[in-house]
C-alpha cells in the first residue's frame, strides 16, 4: 500500500484550481454527512495547495479523520507529516512521519520525507536553538533546585 503515497516532492505542486474546485464541490455537496474518502481527498487537495490558509483546513480536517476514523490513521500519517512540514511545523511532521515508520520501516516515501525534514531543520539552525533552549530550560531546573535548598538551610 505504501507504493501508492506520492512522493514527498509532488506535495510542492499545488493542484489547478479547477482540480481543488471538483474537491471542493464535492465535499460541500455532501454537507453534513461528507464521506471520509471525500473529505480525505478534499483535505488532500488542501495540503498541496500554495495557500497557507488552505494548507492549516488541509491538516486541521486530517487531523479529525486520525481521530475518528483508527482505520484510516496510517493513511493520514504521511500526508499530517507532509502537511505540517509544508506549514513549517517541522516537530510535528518528524513526529508523525516517524510513527509512519514504526509501522512501515521500509517506506520509501515516509524515508524521503523524513530526509527534507532532517535537511529543514539543520539548515533553518532549529537543532541549535533547541540545543540552546534545553541548556536554559536546564539551567532553570538546576538554578531553582540550588535555590530551594538554600532556602531550607
Amino acid at each position: 500500500m505504501s507504493s501508492s503515497l506520492p512522493y514527498a516532492a509532488e506535495v510542492e505542486s499545488p493542484l489547478k484550481p479547477d482540480e481543488l474546485q471538483v474537491l471542493r464541490a464535492q465535499y460541500e455537496k455532501e454537507g453534513e454527512y461528507v464521506g471520509i474518502q471525500t473529505k480525505f481527498n478534499y483535505a488532500w487537495g488542501l495540503i498541496k495547495s500554495s495557500s497557507r490558509s488552505e494548507q492549516q483546513e488541509g491538516v486541521r480536517m486530517l487531523s479529525e479523520i486520525f481521530r475518528t476514523s483508527p482505520e484510516r490513521r496510517r493513511e493520514c500519517l504521511y500526508y499530517l507529516a507532509l502537511g505540517n512540514f509544508k506549514l513549517g511545523n517541522y516537530s510535528e511532521a518528524r513526529r508523525y512521519n516517524d510513527l509512519l515508520l514504526e509501522f512501515e520501516g521500509e517506506n520509501m516515501q515516509a524515508g524521503g520525507l523524513k530526509t527534507l525534514i532532517d535537511d529543514r531543520v539543520a539548515k533553518e539552525g532549529m537543532m541549535g536553538v533547541a540545543i540552546v533552549g534545553g541548556i536554559a530550560v536546564a539551567a532553570g531546573v538546576i538554578g531553582s533546585v540550588l535555590f530551594k535548598g538554600a532556602r531550607r538551610r
